[in-house]
Formats: structure tokens, C-alpha cells, sequence
């Protein structure tokens, strides 16, 4: 098998999470810095809209390194949808796809389902609940818990932070309420 096909495929969870959790152990050998993807929002809106408003007026550029972590999530999802794509359907499990047969959503082709989230849908009630008030209550959420799900579960985690442990438990069951009871609701 060639390296690119190689790339290619699903990685197992036993490569990509240890590979996740030694994020953790650079970041302490490069200081001690927090991670999270949240809070680059904070460095570019501090750095883009400087105001008197005190939750933006720290030094940045201290955490500059942060931006170049999401700048590279970016460019590496770019580089993987173009050219690492095996252009398969997501493979779903039977039992699965019955169930989101039954609310209408077929279409495996993409990351995300198309039946739900495209533009069209965005105009309709269903789609402006899941994509924009969903979205509202995800930013709301993580200001609230004070960081996002890969700041508190990695890092948070990691370093034995109580309000981590109660942020992610948190997530997890707001998880599984929207996924087993609420979603069902909206979709049908």
C-alpha cells in the first residue's frame, strides 16, 4: 500500500488518539499553553477590534501560535476535502441509516448531511433552528463553560482541572439529550 492511499483511509482511534494526546505534552514543553480552538476567536477579535472593552485588552500576540494552530486546521481540512478525498460515501451503520431514513436524510455523500444542512434548508423553520439558533446556543455555550470541547477534554482534562471534568461531563450529556431526544423532535 502507498503512503497517499494510505492517508487516504480512516485512521484507527489507537493512531489518532495518542496523536490527539501528545498535543498536550507539546504544549507543556512549549510553556504551559492552554489550548483551544474557542479561544483563537478571542485573539482575533482582540487583535481586529481593538476596543475598550476589557475582555479584549491582554497581549494577543503572546498567543499568537494559537491562530497559526487554527490557520493550519484550515488549510489541512482544505488539503484533505481536495486531495485526500476517496470520494465514497460516509459509511454508516445499517442501523443508523434506518433510523435517519425515517427523518428523511439519505444522502451520505459529504461530511455533513446534505438533506439537512444546505443552503436551501437554511430558509426553512427545521434549518434555521439546527444551523443558526444551534449555532447561537454552541457560541453561547462555550463562553459560558469558560472554553470549548477540545480546550476542556484535551487540555482541561490532562492537567486535572475540576471545572474541565464538570464542563465535559456537561457536554457529553448535552450530547446525547439533543442526539436521542430533542433532534429526533426537530427532524420530524
Amino acid at each position: 500500500m502507498q503512503l497517499i492511499e494510505w492517508i487516504k483511509q480512516p485512521w484507527p482511534w489507537w493512531v489518532a488518539g495518542p496523536l490527539i494526546g501528545l498535543t498536550v505534552p507539546a504544549l507543556m514543553l512549549m510553556g504551559n499553553k492552554r489550548f483551544g480552538i474557542s479561544s483563537s476567536l478571542r485573539h482575533i477579535c482582540a487583535a481586529c477590534f481593538p476596543s475598550n472593552i476589557s475582555y479584549f485588552k491582554y497581549n494577543w500576540k503572546k498567543e499568537i501560535w494559537n491562530l497559526f494552530f487554527v490557520a493550519g486546521i484550515v488549510l489541512g481540512g482544505l488539503i484533505a476535502a481536495q486531495f485526500l478525498n476517496n470520494h465514497q460515501p460516509i459509511q454508516v451503520s445499517p442501523a443508523l441509516a434506518a433510523e435517519l431514513r425515517g427523518y428523511g436524510i439519505t444522502n451520505y455523500s459529504e461530511l455533513i448531511p446534505i438533506d439537512v444542512f444546505n443552503w436551501a434548508n437554511l430558509l426553512h423553520p427545521q434549518g434555521l433552528l439546527l444551523m443558526v439558533f444551534g449555532g447561537f446556543l454552541v457560541g453561547f455555550g462555550t463562553r459560558y463553560a469558560g472554553g470549548c470541547t477540545s480546550g476542556h477534554a484535551i487540555t482541561g482534562l490532562s492537567n486535572l482541572q475540576w471545572p474541565s471534568l464538570v464542563a465535559t461531563i456537561s457536554f457529553m450529556v448535552g450530547g446525547f439529550i439533543m442526539a436521542n431526544l430533542i433532534l429526533p423532535l426537530i427532524l420530524k
